[in-house]
């Protein structure tokens, strides 16, 4: 099993960024996929974007194309996610979550979560 542990949200400006990171502990990190999500208050948790256990491959909610970047470092069991051009519509709790197979947009097919970190954007 994979523990998580989300650091780096914070309050900022809209047009500002924020660099999210998630600690990993447990061998099963370098082979799994991994994920971004969000959950704004009232609303559904929702996919944010996604990476192969290689980094190779990555994956965006059309909403963050070209804003977000993910990332991971296996060496260091890290998992990131580097957000430019912040707005309120991006305020959220965002977790990282991983997964065995390909890259999923749908929370329920993630098998371990960290427990979330609050990002607010003010206008």
């Amino acid at each position: 099993q994979v523990q998580l542990v989300e650091s780096g949200g914070g309050l900022v400006q809209t047009g500002g960024s924020l660099s999210l990171s998630c600690a990993a502990s447990g061998r099963a990190f370098s082979g799994a996929t991994m994920g971004w999500f969000r959950q704004a208050p009232g609303k559904e948790r929702e996919f944010v974007a996604a990476i192969s256990w290689n980094g190779i491959s990555t994956r965006y909610a059309d909403s963050e194309k070209g804003r977000f970047t993910i990332s991971r470092d296996n060496a260091k069991n890290m998992l990131y996610l580097q957000m430019n051009s912040l707005e309120p519509e991006d305020t959220a709790v965002y977790y990282c979550a991983g997964r065995t197979g390909i890259w999923n947009t749908r929370p329920g097919m993630y098998d371990y979560w960290g427990q979330g970190t609050q990002v607010t954007v003010s206008s």
